[in-house]
Protein backbone atom coordinates (compact mmCIF):
# COMPACT_ATOMS: atom_id res chain seq x y z
CA UNK A 1 0.00 0.00 0.00
CA UNK A 2 2.84 2.39 0.80
CA UNK A 3 4.27 2.10 -2.72
CA UNK A 4 0.88 2.99 -4.16
CA UNK A 5 0.58 5.98 -1.84
CA UNK A 6 4.00 7.18 -3.00
CA UNK A 7 2.75 6.93 -6.60
CA UNK A 8 -0.31 9.00 -5.70
CA UNK A 9 1.91 11.67 -4.12
CA UNK A 10 4.05 11.72 -7.26
CA UNK A 11 0.91 11.87 -9.41
CA UNK A 12 -0.09 15.00 -7.52
CA UNK A 13 3.21 16.60 -8.54
CA UNK A 14 4.98 16.22 -5.22
CA UNK A 15 8.23 14.57 -4.22
CA UNK A 16 7.45 11.73 -1.79
CA UNK A 17 11.07 11.76 -0.57
CA UNK A 18 11.03 15.36 0.67
CA UNK A 19 11.22 15.92 4.42
CA UNK A 20 7.52 16.56 5.09
CA UNK A 21 6.32 13.67 2.93
CA UNK A 22 8.88 10.91 3.45
CA UNK A 23 6.89 9.20 6.23
CA UNK A 24 3.47 10.04 4.75
CA UNK A 25 2.93 6.66 3.02
CA UNK A 26 3.37 4.87 6.35
CA UNK A 27 1.05 7.29 8.16
CA UNK A 28 -1.61 7.10 5.43
CA UNK A 29 -1.54 3.30 5.46
CA UNK A 30 -1.98 3.23 9.26
CA UNK A 31 -4.73 5.83 9.04
CA UNK A 32 -6.66 3.97 6.33
CA UNK A 33 -6.39 0.68 8.21
CA UNK A 34 -7.75 2.36 11.35
CA UNK A 35 -10.55 4.12 9.48
CA UNK A 36 -11.63 0.84 7.86
CA UNK A 37 -11.10 -1.53 10.79
CA UNK A 38 -14.79 -2.45 10.62
CA UNK A 39 -13.94 -4.96 7.90
CA UNK A 40 -11.97 -7.01 10.42
CA UNK A 41 -14.88 -7.19 12.90
CA UNK A 42 -18.10 -9.15 12.97
CA UNK A 43 -21.32 -8.54 14.82
CA UNK A 44 -21.05 -11.57 17.10
CA UNK A 45 -17.63 -10.54 18.39
CA UNK A 46 -18.70 -6.91 18.80
CA UNK A 47 -21.78 -7.83 20.85
CA UNK A 48 -20.17 -10.77 22.64
CA UNK A 49 -22.26 -11.94 25.57
CA UNK A 50 -23.85 -8.54 26.19
CA UNK A 51 -27.46 -9.49 25.48
CA UNK A 52 -29.39 -9.95 28.70
CA UNK A 53 -32.81 -11.29 29.61
CA UNK A 54 -34.81 -8.41 31.09
CA UNK A 55 -38.54 -7.88 31.47
CA UNK A 56 -38.54 -4.42 29.89
CA UNK A 57 -40.64 -3.47 26.89
CA UNK A 58 -40.42 0.33 26.63
CA UNK A 59 -38.29 2.44 24.29
CA UNK A 60 -34.52 2.37 24.78
CA UNK A 61 -32.76 5.20 22.93
CA UNK A 62 -29.08 5.95 22.59
CA UNK A 63 -28.66 9.25 20.82
CA UNK A 64 -25.84 11.41 19.52
CA UNK A 65 -23.48 8.49 18.85
CA UNK A 66 -20.62 10.04 16.89
CA UNK A 67 -20.10 8.69 13.39
CA UNK A 68 -16.85 8.91 11.45
CA UNK A 69 -16.87 7.17 8.09
CA UNK A 70 -15.42 7.38 4.60
CA UNK A 71 -17.60 7.93 1.56
CA UNK A 72 -16.93 5.06 -0.83
CA UNK A 73 -17.21 7.35 -3.86
CA UNK A 74 -14.48 9.86 -2.97
CA UNK A 75 -12.74 8.41 0.11
CA UNK A 76 -13.58 11.64 1.90
CA UNK A 77 -15.02 11.65 5.41
CA UNK A 78 -18.58 12.01 6.44
CA UNK A 79 -19.18 12.79 10.09
CA UNK A 80 -22.25 13.11 12.19
CA UNK A 81 -24.34 11.30 14.74
CA UNK A 82 -26.60 8.30 14.99
CA UNK A 83 -29.70 7.88 17.12
CA UNK A 84 -30.52 4.23 17.78
CA UNK A 85 -33.69 3.09 19.50
CA UNK A 86 -35.33 -0.23 20.14
CA UNK A 87 -38.25 -1.70 22.02
CA UNK A 88 -37.05 -4.86 23.76
CA UNK A 89 -38.91 -8.13 23.76
CA UNK A 90 -37.49 -9.46 27.03
CA UNK A 91 -33.88 -8.95 25.84
CA UNK A 92 -31.68 -5.87 26.21
CA UNK A 93 -28.18 -5.16 25.00
CA UNK A 94 -25.30 -3.57 26.89
CA UNK A 95 -25.29 0.17 26.25
CA UNK A 96 -21.76 0.41 24.86
CA UNK A 97 -22.47 -2.39 22.40
CA UNK A 98 -24.89 -0.18 20.47
CA UNK A 99 -22.12 2.37 19.90
CA UNK A 100 -19.72 -0.44 18.96
CA UNK A 101 -22.17 -1.80 16.38
CA UNK A 102 -22.46 1.69 14.88
CA UNK A 103 -18.65 2.00 14.78
CA UNK A 104 -18.18 -1.44 13.23
CA UNK A 105 -20.30 -0.51 10.22
CA UNK A 106 -19.11 3.12 10.05
CA UNK A 107 -15.46 2.03 9.91
CA UNK A 108 -15.85 0.75 6.36
CA UNK A 109 -16.08 2.46 3.00
CA UNK A 110 -19.71 3.45 3.15
CA UNK A 111 -22.82 5.09 1.87
CA UNK A 112 -24.90 6.69 4.61
CA UNK A 113 -28.00 4.92 3.36
CA UNK A 114 -26.32 1.51 3.62
CA UNK A 115 -24.82 2.34 7.01
CA UNK A 116 -28.27 3.16 8.41
CA UNK A 117 -29.74 -0.05 7.04
CA UNK A 118 -26.86 -2.25 8.25
CA UNK A 119 -27.19 -0.98 11.82
CA UNK A 120 -30.95 -1.47 12.01
CA UNK A 121 -30.79 -4.94 10.43
CA UNK A 122 -27.96 -6.15 12.67
CA UNK A 123 -29.78 -5.07 15.83
CA UNK A 124 -33.07 -6.54 14.59
CA UNK A 125 -31.35 -9.84 13.86
CA UNK A 126 -29.38 -10.11 17.11
CA UNK A 127 -31.91 -8.70 19.61
CA UNK A 128 -35.16 -9.73 17.95
CA UNK A 129 -36.89 -6.78 19.61
CA UNK A 130 -40.39 -5.53 19.02
CA UNK A 131 -38.87 -2.77 16.91
CA UNK A 132 -35.65 -1.00 15.98
CA UNK A 133 -35.13 2.49 14.59
CA UNK A 134 -32.01 4.33 13.43
CA UNK A 135 -31.56 7.92 12.30
CA UNK A 136 -28.23 9.19 11.03
CA UNK A 137 -27.50 12.83 10.29
CA UNK A 138 -24.11 13.61 8.79
CA UNK A 139 -22.07 16.18 6.94
CA UNK A 140 -20.32 14.88 3.86
CA UNK A 141 -16.96 16.39 3.01
CA UNK A 142 -17.41 15.44 -0.64
CA UNK A 143 -20.10 18.14 -0.64
CA UNK A 144 -18.24 20.58 1.60
CA UNK A 145 -14.71 20.48 0.13
CA UNK A 146 -15.34 19.76 -3.55
CA UNK A 147 -18.17 19.62 -6.04
CA UNK A 148 -21.02 21.88 -4.99
CA UNK A 149 -19.16 23.15 -1.88
CA UNK A 150 -22.25 23.46 0.31
CA UNK A 151 -20.92 24.07 3.81
CA UNK A 152 -24.12 23.77 5.84
CA UNK A 153 -25.80 20.80 4.22
CA UNK A 154 -26.57 17.64 6.16
CA UNK A 155 -27.92 14.32 5.02
CA UNK A 156 -30.49 12.56 7.19
CA UNK A 157 -31.36 8.90 6.75
CA UNK A 158 -33.65 6.64 8.74
CA UNK A 159 -34.49 2.98 8.87
CA UNK A 160 -37.18 1.37 10.98
CA UNK A 161 -38.33 -2.14 11.64
CA UNK A 162 -41.13 -3.82 13.57
CA UNK A 163 -43.30 -1.72 15.84
CA UNK A 164 -41.76 1.54 14.60
CA UNK A 165 -43.35 0.80 11.23
CA UNK A 166 -46.65 -0.49 12.58
CA UNK A 167 -47.34 1.74 15.59
CA UNK A 168 -47.42 5.50 14.96
CA UNK A 169 -47.10 6.20 18.71
CA UNK A 170 -43.79 4.30 18.93
CA UNK A 171 -42.51 6.06 15.85
CA UNK A 172 -43.54 9.50 17.15
CA UNK A 173 -41.95 8.86 20.56
CA UNK A 174 -38.67 7.85 18.93
CA UNK A 175 -38.65 10.83 16.56
CA UNK A 176 -39.53 13.27 19.34
CA UNK A 177 -36.83 12.02 21.73
CA UNK A 178 -34.19 11.69 18.99
CA UNK A 179 -34.72 15.29 17.88
CA UNK A 180 -34.26 16.85 21.33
Amino acid sequence: MQDEIRKIIEGLGEDPSREGLKDTPTRVEKSLKFLTEGYSKNIDDVIGGAIFEEDYNELVLVKDIEIYSLCEHHLLPFVGKAHVGYIPDKRVIGLSKIARVVDMFARRLQLQERLTKEIVEALQDKLQPKGVAVIIEAEHYCMKMRGVEKQNSKMVTSAMRGSFLKDIRSREEFLKLASR
